[in-house]
């Protein structure tokens, strides 16, 4: 892990220098917004139920930044059994804090590497025999390349968790984004696909399968969408889906991964 985040560093540090240069003046920033289903790499966080959403952001004139964001969530309590519910784990909030460095390498090549660390509030749950699930709390270092309206993004969870799955350290997610904006119009069309691969299998005891039973809760998702800026307000609407065919990612018979169109609007101040 030490040998990562040293990496990352160096990454930032090597790619940093051009812009340092020419620095603007720092920048506070917020932003907050509802959508109709909270789609994380795929997969709802809020059962396919609607999310309030923002966050506040700092942006420095050498490309560091850093901020904080948040999101009512669901699938915790949602995919808990009964008793971690009863006794008092049930944290219906997401606030992630992050880091990192970002400019650009030549004229159209740019470069983003940070860290992010994941916090579900009022998560307690550990790990139990009678689920196999560890707390949700968890943490990635990530970096990317964009060329044009292309992104490569690579994500890297530092812990030996990752979203209640145990021994999961290693885990990651790769992404190809395109954000393609129509000059004019306001509008951007993206498309995107991703693949989480989780590091090992999880061993689940929960009652969804046989105790004992491996389960492997790597997927791929996809997502369409376009976007469209009304002066400061930006609403969007997006069509997800995945590749999942098992019950890792299923509460009461809702599939998480099941095919989903969402709308959102967002403001920024």
């Amino acid at each position: 892990m030490f040998k990562t985040k040293l990496l990352v560093v160096a990454l930032g540090a090597a790619f940093a220098l051009p812009a340092l240069a020419d620095e603007a003046a720092p920048a506070v920033t917020s932003n907050i917004g509802i959508v109709s289903d909270y789609i994380y790499r795929g997969l709802t966080q809020t059962s396919h139920s609607p999310a309030v959403q923002g966050g506040l952001d700092y942006a420095h004139g050498s490309g560091f930044y850093a901020g904080v964001w948040g999101s009512n969530v669901s699938w915790i309590v949602d995919g808990l059994d009964g008793t971690a519910v009863a006794s008092g784990n049930k944290p219906t909030l997401e606030l992630d804090t992050y880091f990192g460095l970002k400019g650009a390498i030549v004229p159209d090549v740019s470069f983003d590497v940070g860290a992010v660390r994941y916090n579900y509030l009022g998560n307690s749950y550990a790990t139990k025999a009678s689920s196999g699930l560890v707390n949700a709390d968890t943490a990635e270092v990530y970096g990317a390349v964009g060329y044009k309206f292309l992104t490569f993004k690579y994500s890297y969870g530092v812990l030996d968790r990752f979203l209640m799955v145990p021994n999961a350290g290693g885990t990651s997610y790769m992404d190809l984004t395109a954000a393609y904006p129509i000059e004019g119009m306001g509008l951007t069309v993206t498309g995107h696909i991703g693949l989480q691969k989780y590091k090992g299998d999880f061993v689940n005891n929960s009652g969804v399968y046989a105790a004992g039973t491996t389960i492997d809760p790597s997927c791929t998702d996809y997502k369409l969408g376009v976007t469209k800026d009304f002066g400061g307000y930006v609403a969007g609407l997006t069509y997800t889906s995945t590749n999942v065919t098992t019950s890792a990612w299923t509460s009461n018979g809702e599939q998480w991964g099941k095919s989903t169109v969402a709308f959102s609007l967002t403001h920024a101040m």
